[in-house]
């Protein structure tokens, strides 16, 4: 399986729950964020998952409306901290197909573009744009982990991600694709994040080709077993120290690209 094949994982009531592990992003993106948004003061986010950008955005801005195809993970959203905001609008819908309606003074896509189609989704997006308003592409990453040549040997080993690539940039080859046109990016500063060793392995099975659903019981404790090799040396007390940061690429989509659409 590959690329938007394996979206259905998110589905999964496992996955969802996995996603409460993941980390926070760090408070510096969501200052950032704020910088870009134009009036209106309403935010649309695609891919939302159970709101990791949603919720937070939720206190800066006049409205969010959130747009997730799974209802798993909007129900594990919505029982989050912020998850009942009255500004924020959940919509279980894909983001091809998605109801929301506009202006925005910007869009934002946490790690979700990439398992939709992004000649329809961002020819949505496009038509949903307020004059000057951005989208925001994010990515959350773990910043120079001394055990990361290990662990990707460790994922490649089990990952349903035929084209699984760690150095792969969304933006840049919707870019060369003459879909989207970058305006700026930024990375924020590293932040240190503590956590439990067997919540930070945990945390992989929230990911599409990871799913617990989609490797038999054995499988799945195998690769656990194998991340905890791969960290055992770096813990301390059961923890582990993460240093965490997110990248962001905003720009347009390309309106000459969708005028057939």
């Amino acid at each position: 399986m590959s690329g938007r094949h394996l979206a259905s994982s998110f589905q999964h009531a496992g996955v969802a729950s996995a996603y409460a592990h993941r980390p926070p992003y760090p408070a510096e993106l969501f200052d950032l964020l704020e910088k870009l948004i134009v009036e209106p003061k309403a935010v649309l986010d695609i891919g939302a998952g159970d709101g990791a950008l949603a919720r937070p955005l939720a206190e800066r801005v006049d409205r969010v409306d959130a747009v997730e195809i799974s209802a798993a993970m909007v129900d594990a959203g919505r029982r989050r901290p912020g998850g009942q905001r009255s500004n924020l609008v959940w919509l279980v819908e894909p983001a091809e197909r998605m109801t929301a309606r506009g202006p925005y003074g910007l869009v934002t896509a946490g790690a979700s573009l990439h398992w939709m189609d992004p000649t329809t989704t961002l020819a949505g997006i496009e038509r949903l744009l307020a004059p000057n308003a951005v989208l925001a592409v994010v990515d959350q990453r773990y910043h120079q982990l001394p055990w990361r040549d290990a662990l990707v040997e460790v994922i490649v080993a089990h990952t349903r991600n035929s084209t699984y690539d760690p150095g792969f940039s969304l933006p840049d080859a919707l870019a060369e694709q003459g879909l989207f046109d970058i305006h700026g990016r930024c990375e924020t500063e590293p932040v240190e994040f503590t956590q439990p060793a067997r919540d930070y392995i945990e945390q992989f099975h929230s990911t599409a080709s990871l799913a617990r659903e989609l490797m038999s019981a054995d499988e799945a404790a195998r690769f656990d077993d194998k991340v905890a090799a791969v960290v055992r040396e770096y813990e301390r007390d059961g923890q582990l120290s993460l240093p965490i940061t997110a990248s962001v690429v905003w720009g347009r989509p390309t309106p000459a690209a969708f005028t057939e659409i």
